[in-house]
């Protein structure tokens, strides 16, 4: 795919986001026609988004499509990449405006900060070899809009190609002596408006946060990136997407980590 048609393709899913129009699959002319391509659209995209919709720096990497049901549903065999923008990254008791998203939804993970510039030289990496390079480890939670998706009609590059739906990140306190936590095998429990009504495991997501963080690794090296010192990695969803409406509470506590909590307004 030429160069011309990758940014004809980002400049309308930018124009679409600008417009807050429900999300449409890419079909036709506007198919990247390849995962490979697909990320040469995403990038064209996040360029528009920084010279023209002032999104500003980067600060971190998002895993998506982590279930084998979703990736059935998409058509993959593979998670998918996305970034995170700084000004997007926010801290607990964070309160979401619904009328920033088209349509928000909240999903729960454990996300690591990198304490030092992972070498390139180390690739690839695995559970074992990217854990020297974690700083601390937290509870999470992803604000994504999925612009009231048909979730019926998606596939993963056109997820990808719109950001992967990353809306923000909230992040819980950083825990810097997580190697004594079996972070494999933590229960974890939602509390919505003060009840409890989802529990899982930090394990639902690829076995492992660390096999995430070693994927987004691994991921960049193909495309001639690296995770540097700093960087927050959300490391996949271990439950399923709440869609929260205005005035609601939602506590993401995983059992030996800590917990995050946003609120929802208008």
């Amino acid at each position: 795919m030429d160069q011309e048609t990758i940014n004809t393709i980002a400049r309308k899913v930018f124009t679409a986001q600008q417009n807050r129009d429900r999300f449409q699959p890419l079909r036709g002319h506007d198919d990247p026609g390849s995962l490979d391509n697909a990320y040469e659209v995403q990038d064209a995209l996040y360029r528009l988004m920084q010279n023209e919709g002032e999104s500003g720096p980067f600060g971190g990497h998002k895993i998506a499509l982590t279930s084998p049901d979703i990736q059935k549903m998409c058509g993959v065999d593979q998670p998918a990449y996305g970034r995170i923008f700084s000004a997007k990254i926010h801290h607990t008791s964070h309160t979401a405006k619904i009328s920033d998203f088209v349509r928000i939804g909240i999903e729960f993970e454990v996300a690591f900060e990198i304490g030092e510039d992972v070498p390139l030289d180390q690739a690839p990496f695995d559970q074992d070899s990217i854990a020297p390079y974690v700083k601390s480890a937290m509870p999470a939670l992803e604000l994504i809009d999925d612009r009231d998706a048909d979730y019926s009609n998606l596939d993963a590059k056109s997820i990808l190609t719109d950001k992967c739906w990353c809306g923000g990140i909230v992040l819980g306190k950083p825990i810097e002596d997580w190697q004594k936590i079996d972070l494999g095998n933590l229960e974890s429990i939602v509390t919505w408006n003060g009840k409890n009504n989802d529990h899982g495991n930090t394990g639902n997501a690829l076995g492992h946060p660390l096999n995430g963080l070693a994927w987004i690794a691994n991921h960049l090296k193909k495309r001639g990136g690296a995770l540097k010192a700093g960087d927050v990695i959300m490391t996949g969803s271990a439950l399923k997407t709440q869609f929260p409406k205005t005035g609601d509470s939602c506590t993401y506590t995983i059992n030996g980590l800590g917990d995050v909590s946003v609120k929802t307004v208008s």
